[in-house]
């Protein structure tokens, strides 16, 4: 796992979204920021005591190279719904709660990943996931996050990402590594 906590002056403007409301937010040129997490794809940073995510197209402004968006994701083999639901299932493992250094998929917040298919050769993702907290603000980031992912499969034409609350998310449904990860065992 790829955890970061160093200080970088942020270089230029940067657009990012507040943790844990979900707000947009400028953080401007000048800023000292404290890289907390840098996983699937996107920063998590502290800056003048609050947290925020930066996503990797802005990365530049860290000093990193710029994460290029999702380009297609290549299947090997046949296009068929078990191949689109492994690699949905991988690439939903890509995606990190921006205050825990775990993804959403060992966090057992994805409830469920199903593929049918729609026409030939054309395939729809539906996925049910939960946040830790009904009140969190990130869950729409979270959402679009995993369904951006998941659009870039091959062969996928449409891709449905709902939050639900029943059952309610409990600490129960951690995988045995994030449990680990966190020091809950």
């Amino acid at each position: 796992m790829k955890r970061a906590r160093h200080e970088v002056e942020i270089s230029r403007d940067c657009p990012a979204v507040s943790v844990p409301y979900g707000a947009p937010v400028t953080i401007e040129k000048g800023c000292m920021a404290q890289i907390t997490q840098k996983l699937g794809g996107s920063y998590t940073v502290y800056v003048d005591g609050n947290l925020y995510r930066i996503e990797g197209a802005d990365a530049d402004a860290l000093g990193y190279e710029p994460i290029p968006e999702e380009e297609n994701a290549a299947l090997e083999g046949p296009v068929t719904d078990e191949t689109i639901k492994d690699l949905a299932w991988s690439l939903l493992s890509t995606c990190y709660d921006p205050e825990i250094p775990i993804d959403i998929v060992n966090l057992g917040l994805v409830y469920r990943c199903d593929v049918e298919e729609v026409s030939e050769g054309k395939y729809r993702i539906n996925v049910d996931m939960t946040l830790t907290a009904p009140g969190c603000g990130m869950g729409t980031m979270l959402a679009d996050e995993a369904r951006g992912k998941l659009e870039s499969i091959q062969g996928v034409a449409d891709v449905n990402v709902n939050l639900v609350w029943d059952p309610p998310w409990g600490r129960e449904m951690m995988s045995e590594h994030a449990r680990l990860e966190m020091g809950m065992m």
